[in-house]
């Protein structure tokens, strides 16, 4: 089953609204890696996630990595995106509860 699609406009501007501010240079970044790597939205916010629970900051060199990553390995949902990041020895973290999807 492939994974919802969900906006990544909307998923920045909640992190906005929770008062994790991405700078203008950062969500640019974001769009661009979205661009490059030509993924889904959901794909996209999944990355962004990532990044922001192991960097605890968006470090944009992580973050292209995981979207390349994924990008080669073609995860049709979280669950197996998370396998994937397993596999290469990232654990998810308990901290930043705030990022974890509503779906």
């Amino acid at each position: 089953m492939v994974e919802q699609q969900h906006s990544l406009a909307y998923f920045i501007e909640d992190l906005w609204a929770k008062g994790f501010r991405l700078s203008d240079e950062e969500v640019q970044f974001i769009y661009f890696g979205k661009n490059y790597a030509q993924l889904p939205d959901w794909v996209v916010i999944f990355a962004v996630r990532a990044t922001l629970q192991f960097q605890r900051s968006f470090d944009g060199s992580f973050y292209i990595g995981l979207l390349d990553y994924l990008h080669e390995n073609s995860p049709q949902t979280r669950k197996e995106a998370w396998e994937l990041l397993e596999k290469r020895g990232l654990k998810k973290r308990s901290s930043f509860r705030f990022l974890k999807s509503r779906t």
